[in-house]
């Protein structure tokens, strides 16, 4: 497996209990794959302090029994988001001010067992800090050498390029992720698949991606939590229209071509697409692991590429 896949560490050490954890992550690299996505807020809204880090814990606890390991995977994780005092969240949410990047990435190193990560999100916008306080607070952990590269997820296009404008400016290195809620099927207009304002993948974020060849995407929530092959995980409304049912009856026909199923299309569909997304993959089975392996191993014709492409 190429690092096409990102498993997804949220739920582990909350929904997913240590040793689970550790048997998806073990059968994760020992199938090849590379980079694992948690963020230092995993999973607050779970947990019975309400403060998270869990994820982290657990994925250095993970690297810590399993040291021979670390020079093999690549770590991605994230600032921003998590709370800080018991109350309304987003409202007790760290930000990105410099004081908050630089302890954000000093805890989630602790937690990790590490000196570096190889990559870092802004988790998400932090209308409170001026972008210039941001984008230079990451680019001196780059500096530093405790961070390879830099992303922001929930971005508005306007928001990253400005971002991206102001690194260059101070000869810094500046975002070259994205991370957003992106999937096969497609909402309605005016819908926030994510729940939040920005999460998403539109097809300004698209048009943005196809004019700036160093910029990755990764798509979280690729295989809504179940909802494409699950009866009892019915998609949500916001996929309630006729778009819909095109879409899925395209991705049965392909299916059933490649005898395979909705999830490993979908996936397939996604790592081999114009631009390349890595799908991020939050699995609580080793089982739901392999079935995300085969997915991204998958290839699809041009012909069933582009029937897909085309279902309205």
């Amino acid at each position: 497996m190429t690092d096409s896949l990102a498993l997804g560490a949220m739920w582990f050490g909350t929904l997913v209990d240590e040793h689970r954890s550790f048997e998806i992550l073990d059968r994760y690299v020992d199938a090849g794959g590379v980079w694992i996505d948690t963020a230092n807020s995993y999973a607050f809204w779970v947990d019975p302090s309400g403060f998270g880090g869990q994820g982290e814990t657990v994925l250095g606890r993970w690297l810590a029994r399993r040291p021979s390991v670390r020079h093999r995977v690549r770590i991605s994780t994230k600032v921003g988001a998590a709370p800080t005092e018991a109350g309304p969240w987003p409202e007790t949410a760290e930000g990105l001010s410099a004081g908050a990047i630089k302890s954000g990435i000093e805890d989630s190193l602790r937690r990790l067992g590490t000196d570096h990560v190889e990559l870092y999100w802004a988790h998400m916008p932090d209308p409170a800090t001026p972008l210039d306080e941001t984008v230079g607070a990451f680019d001196e952990l780059v500096s530093a050498g405790v961070v390879g590269r830099l992303g922001c997820s929930n971005y508005p296009v306007w928001q990253l390029e400005r971002a991206r404008q102001i690194s260059r400016a101070n000869g810094g290195t500046g975002f070259t992720a994205v991370q957003q809620h992106h999937t096969y099927l497609q909402p309605r207009p005016g819908v926030r698949p994510s729940g939040l304002r920005f999460g998403a993948v539109t097809e300004e974020v698209l048009h943005y991606l196809e004019h700036h060849a160093d910029m990755a995407l990764w798509a979280y929530t690729p295989l809504l939590s179940g909802s494409y092959t699950r009866a009892d995980k019915p998609l949500a409304a916001t996929y309630d229209h006729p778009g819909t049912t095109s879409r899925l009856a395209v991705l049965d026909e392909i299916a059933a071509e490649t005898g395979t199923n909705r999830n490993r299309v979908v996936l397939a569909w996604l790592a081999a697409g114009i631009p390349a997304v890595r799908p991020v993959v939050g699995v609580s089975t080793v089982e739901h692991l392999d079935e995300a392996v085969a997915g991204v191993s998958l290839k699809l014709t041009a012909d069933q590429r582009e029937r897909l492409d085309s279902a309205v």
